[in-house]
């Protein structure tokens, strides 16, 4: 079964059958998250690189942010048996978008965001497909692990 992952939101699984997908991935990144030995896996769609820019908002919506996002993610997976340790991490997104002409430059500082929380927990991307001008998809296969990415009418296998 598809399941939708929007903007500023996360969804995790144990159910083989589930796909967890989420769509144009543009400054935004995808994190996908993989324990092969319990089969759970979850997919974070932030928006944002840290919630200390507006903790109220943060309050009400952290998985609009990488780290509020993550430690969310880590707590659902954590709860259906999936350990840190043994997760692959995925990413991908990231990209320079049009409207951002250097003065944000989201995309990058997305990237470098989850690249130091994932260092502070431990944990290293195995795979990632960022930067660039095109927005991405993603798709998690829950039973197998498989990550496809669309990108520039390409599907690419992280």
């Amino acid at each position: 079964m598809k399941v939708i992952v929007d903007i500023s939101d996360a969804k995790v699984s144990a159910e083989a059958e589930d796909e967890l997908v989420t769509f144009s991935l543009g400054s935004c990144i995808g994190v996908a998250l993989y324990d092969a030995r319990v089969r759970v896996g979850g997919l974070l769609h932030y928006q944002l690189p840290s919630s200390t820019a507006d903790t109220a908002r943060a309050a009400e919506r952290p998985l609009m942010y990488a780290d509020t996002g993550m430690e969310c993610l880590m707590a659902e997976m954590t709860k259906l048996g999936a350990s840190k340790r043994r997760m692959s991490v995925r990413i991908t997104g990231g990209a320079k978008m049009l409207n951002d002409h250097l003065l944000f430059d989201i995309g990058r500082r997305n990237h470098a965001a989850i690249r130091k929380i994932l260092w502070q927990q431990g944990m290293f991307i195995t795979a990632e497909h960022v930067g660039g001008k095109l927005p991405r998809n993603m798709q998690l296969n829950i039973g197998d692990g498989t990550l496809l990415v669309k990108y520039n009418n390409e599907t690419l296998s992280l």
